[in-house]
C-alpha cells in the first residue's frame, strides 16, 4: 500500500514529539521552531504565585488554574500546530477542561494564558501572543520582567488581539469577566 510522502512539517512535527528534553525543562513548537526553555527562576514562579493566589481569591468565576499544560494551537503559514506551553492557563472550574485531558490539548475552554517573561521574551511578547489570538484564548496576561509591566491582551481576531491595556509594576489592572476584579500589581516591585 503506497505512503503519501512526510512533509517537512510532518518531520519537525514527528521529530519534536519525540523529544526526551532533561528534567525541569521544556520544549516547545513554536511557529515551526523548537524552543527548550531552562527551568524557571524563584523570582518567575513569585509572580505567577502572585497572580494564582488573586484570582482564586478575587475572581468572579471560580477558576482552575494549571502551570505548564501543553496546548496544541494554529500556526501560521505552513507550520505544522503550535504546541506551546504557557506559564499558566485558567479555566472555569466547572468545565473541569484539564480533568482527562491529553498532554497536548486544545485550548477551547481556556480563559487566560499566563506568560512571565524569562530567557526568551521575544517569544513571550510576540510569538506566543500571535499563537493564542489564533486559539482564540480570549485574555492573554502578560508579565514583562524587564520592562516592569504587565499588559493585558484582550479581544483576538486573526492572529494578534484588538485590545491590549499596559500598566507599569505597582498599578491596578481590571481583568474582564469571566474574572471581573481588579489584580493588584504593588507586590511584584
Amino acid at each position: 500500500m503506497p505512503h503519501e510522502p512526510l512533509t517537512q512539517a510532518d518531520v519537525l512535527l514527528e521529530g519534536f514529539l519525540a523529544l526526551d528534553t532533561p528534567e525541569g525543562f521544556r520544549a516547545e513548537l513554536i511557529e515551526g521552531e523548537i524552543v527548550v526553555t531552562p527551568p524557571p527562576d524563584g523570582d518567575h514562579e513569585d509572580y505567577i504565585g502572585l497572580i494564582l493566589e488573586q484570582v482564586i481569591t478575587h475572581a468572579r468565576t471560580k477558576m482552575q488554574f494549571s502551570g505548564n499544560k501543553g496546548l496544541k494551537l494554529e500556526s501560521g503559514g505552513r507550520c505544522p500546530r503550535n504546541h506551546v506551553i504557557p506559564d499558566g492557563t485558567f479555566a472555569p472550574s466547572e468545565l473541569r477542561l484539564y480533568r482527562g485531558a491529553d498532554p497536548w490539548m486544545p485550548c477551547e475552554g481556556v480563559a487566560l494564558a499566563l506568560e512571565v517573561t524569562s530567557t526568551k521574551p521575544r517569544a513571550d511578547r510576540t510569538d506566543k501572543r500571535h499563537c493564542y489570538a489564533r486559539g482564540p484564548i480570549p485574555l492573554y496576561l502578560l508579565v514583562d520582567r524587564e520592562e516592569s509591566s504587565v499588559t493585558l491582551f484582550s479581544d483576538p481576531e486573526g492572529d494578534d488581539y484588538r485590545q491590549h491595556c499596559t500598566i507599569p509594576f505597582g498599578k491596578s489592572l481590571t481583568l474582564p469577566a469571566p474574572f471581573a476584579f481588579d489584580l493588584e500589581t504593588e507586590a511584584f516591585i
